[in-house]
This record gives structure tokens, C-alpha cells and sequence, in this order.
């Protein structure tokens, strides 16, 4: 097997938003600052949250094939550890900045509170291209960044999971290499691990779970039924079509699915079943599935229905297309698919957004799953994971939903208030060691 098909064969990742590059950290801290002037934050709370506990940047040498020495520089960033260990991906890429893995540690603090999950936020990064390296130079890369991170890195300290160009292989590899330091087996070091390793059942479908949850929640909410619901779903990856799927079987109508070949639409409703079925056997494309119209994706996000699942990528739904929305519900499967400038819009609409730092938080849930199981030595049956995800998941949309109405502020905004609220409570209440 390839490293380029090595690396993107991996189906889990723990969703992460889309940021804005001319500066990412700066975008993160405008929502920040929003929730701080409703929560009327103490001045010196603010400054303590709106910086990282640690940064930490590495040179990671590498003895390539050929048998020349390539330095490449890694990032881990500690946002904020108030609620327990640090958890966030690592990405490799070649465009990673510290600017961006400091964004991200801090989105990840506030998704984590969001779920009431007791982890706090952290990211990391190594500046690489995967795609140009083999199997053997990237595995040498991954146990030196590791072995770079020994002081960083632990179960009960900051816990690393697959991200942008990762995947369970390369956890596998830091897994070993802790472990190898430690001398003893730490599986709870990492999580997306593959499942003989310690990983957990239900991780596959826990983002597309996670989504239709919330998704539920939010129609009990508008008093509608799951079986009386026409639903869209844009992208038909492992997000969306298990977000197909599960509506499908709570007796909704999908109208519309779509995927890079474009999108498909049937008024009476699409067999999902059968479109699984059909991607699966025609090299993961829709293209030339008969059981519904050709569409563009411009005209599937359009149409009207009760809920819409975007997801795809970011900035599907922006200024221009925002007013032509026909939906009663947006649940972000994607990260950022609706762009700040369309938010307004679709709350004068009166359409509901379920904001994806809550609506894609399964991941990160099933990722506390794993660390849970892997510390007890115990694993659960998917069953088991399942049922905890549904019920963590309506959990934390209900407190959204609460602290939205209290405000009268969008679940969006609600999503921010609340975790914020959360992690500078339980700093107030443990207070700064001297």
C-alpha cells in the first residue's frame, strides 16, 4: 500500500473547523469575545482563557530512504487543561502554522466543554507533506515527533487523535512509541486507534450519529416528526451517508443526496439503502445511480425540506445562496459549511442552525469512549457506545437550546456562552495555584 493511500484510507477524524488563514486565531477569539460580553467575564479570566497553558515547537530530524537527513518542525499546543487532560488531533500538512494549531486547541477547549465532555483543548501540527514521503519515512517522522513529545504527550496529560492527513496507523505508531518509553503498554495515550489496539466499536458512525441526534432533538423541538420530515443531505462521505441513513430509519423522506459526481433528487424519496449500496460497488460515486434526477449541488442545498445536512466542506451556504434556503433545520455535518456572513440571514429566515461545534461533536465524544475504555481495560459493545453517544448528545443540545432562549441568542452563539461559561466556572472554582 501506498503512504498517499495509507494516509487517506483512515475513516475517522475528529471533525475541526474551518479557519480563516489571514488569521485563524484572531477569528476564533471574535466568538470568544462575543460570549465573554454576555457572560460579562471578569477582565482577568478573559486574558487567562484568550492565552494557551503551553506551546511547544519541535525539529524533528529524519534519516530519508536515500539516506540524506530532512528536518521538519512540529507544533503541540495546550489551550487549556481546566477540565481534565488536554485532548485535539495532529495534523501533518505542509501548510500547518502555529497560528492555526492555536486556533484550533482553543475551538477544541469549547467543543469539549459544549459536550460536557472532561477534556480540555489542545492541537498539533507537523509541517509536511505525507503525500512525498513512504512508509518507512513517515512512520521514522511520526516516533521522533513523538519521542520530541514525551514530556507533552500522556494519558492523563494531553491525548492526541487522527486529524488532517492522520489516521489509526500513525496513532498506532505513537501509541508504541510512548508505550516503548514508558515501558509498559499505554493504549489510552492516543485515541482513533484501530480497534485490536484498543479502539472503540461505534467510531466509524459516531460524527453522522452525533449529527442526527441533534438533528432529532431540534424536530422535537418544532414539534415535527422524524416520520413526517423531508430531509437533504449534501455529501455522501461517512458523515452523510450515515446521516442519510439514520434518518432514513427513523422514517424520514431523503429527497436529495449528493457527492462529487453532483447531486440526486426524488420527490417521493431515495432508497438509501440502495444508494449505500450503489456507491459501494461503483468505487464510492454516486455517478449513474438511477433512483433519482440529476441535480447541481446549487439546486439541492435550494430545495425545500425540513431539514438540511450539509455535509460536505466549508462555505456551502454563504450571502448569496442564504436567502433562497428552504429548510426549517440546518445540522452542520461539515465544518463551517455556512459562512458568518449567512448566519444572519438564516436566523431573520427563522431557520434553526445547529452550530457543527455541537451538531459533529460524536467524535470527540466516542474519542472520551475509547480513553474511558482503554483506562478500564474493559470495552463496551457498540450497542453500549451508541446509546451513551444518543444521550450525551441530546444532553448537551438541550442545554444549548436553554441557554439560547435565555439570551435569545442562536444555538450558535448558545454554543460558545455555555462552554465558555463552564471551563471559567470550574477555573473560579479551583482557582490559580501560586
Amino acid at each position: 500500500m501506498s503512504t498517499k493511500d495509507s494516509i487517506t484510507s483512515g475513516y475517522y477524524k475528529e471533525p475541526v473547523p474551518h479557519i480563516a488563514h489571514d488569521s485563524p486565531f484572531a477569528s476564533m477569539m471574535e466568538r470568544f469575545r462575543f460570549a465573554a460580553e454576555i457572560l460579562d467575564l471578569d477582565d482577568g479570566v478573559f486574558k487567562y482563557l484568550s492565552s494557551p497553558e503551553k506551546v511547544v515547537v519541535v525539529s524533528i530530524p529524519v534519516t530519508m530512504d536515500d539516506g540524506r537527513i530532512e528536518v521538519f518542525e512540529g507544533y503541540r499546543v495546550i489551550h487549556n487543561s481546566i477540565l481534565g487532560p488536554s485532548k485535539g488531533g495532529i495534523r501533518y500538512s505542509e501548510d500547518v502554522t502555529i497560528d492555526e494549531v492555536k486556533a484550533l486547541a482553543a475551538w477544541m477547549t469549547w467543543k469539549c466543554a459544549c459536550v460536557n465532555v472532561p477534556f480540555g483543548g489542545a492541537k498539533g501540527g507537523v509541517r509536511v507533506n505525507p503525500k512525498n514521503l513512504s512508509q518507512s519515512e513517515l512512520e521514522r517522522l511520526t516516533r521522533r515527533y513523538t519521542a520530541n513529545m514525551l514530556d507533552v504527550f500522556g494519558p492523563d496529560r494531553d491525548i492526541p487523535a487522527p486529524d488532517m492527513n492522520t489516521n489509526e496507523q500513525v496513532m498506532a505508531w505513537i501509541m508504541d512509541t510512548y508505550s516503548m518509553k514508558q515501558k509498559k503498554t499505554e493504549n489510552a495515550v492516543v485515541t482513533g486507534k484501530p480497534i485490536i489496539l484498543g479502539g472503540s466499536k461505534g467510531r466509524k458512525e459516531a460524527t453522522g450519529r452525533g449529527v442526527v441526534t441533534c438533528t432529532l432533538a431540534a424536530l422535537g423541538k418544532l414539534r415535527i416528526s422524524p416520520s413526517n420530515t423531508t430531509v437533504v443531505v449534501q455529501g455522501f462521505g461517512n458523515v452523510g451517508s450515515v446521516s442519510a441513513q439514520l434518518m432514513y430509519e427513523q422514517g424520514a423522506e431523503v429527497i436529495a443526496i449528493s457527492d462529487i459526481s453532483g447531486g440526486y433528487y426524488n420527490k417521493n424519496g431515495i432508497d438509501i439503502e440502495e444508494a449505500i449500496r450503489y456507491s459501494q460497488t461503483h468505487g464510492n460515486s454516486l455517478e449513474g445511480f438511477e433512483g433519482a434526477e440529476p441535480i447541481s449541488n446549487q439546486q439541492l442545498l435550494e430545495l425545500e425540506c425540513d431539514v438540511l445536512i450539509p455535509a460536505a466542506k466549508e462555505d456551502q451556504i454563504n450571502k448569496d445562496n442564504a436567502p433562497k434556503i428552504n429548510a426549517k433545520i440546518i445540522a452542520e455535518g461539515a465544518n463551517g459549511p455556512v459562512t458568518a456572513n449567512a448566519d444572519k440571514i438564516l436566523e431573520e429566515k427563522g431557520i434553526m442552525v445547529i452550530p457543527d461545534i455541537l451538531a459533529n461533536a460524536g467524535g470527540v465524544t466516542v474519542s472520551y469512549f475509547e480513553w474511558v475504555q482503554d483506562r478500564h481495560g474493559y470495552f463496551w459493545t457498540e450497542e453500549r457506545v451508541n446509546r451513551r453517544l444518543n444521550r450525551m448528545m441530546r444532553e448537551s443540545f438541550d442545554n444549548l437550546f436553554m441557554v439560547s432562549e435565555k439570551y435569545s441568542i442562536t444555538l450558535r452563539q448558545a454554543a460558545y456562552v455555555y462552554a465558555i461559561d463552564r471551563v471559567a466556572t470550574t477555573l473560579k472554582l479551583r482557582g490559580i495555584y501560586a
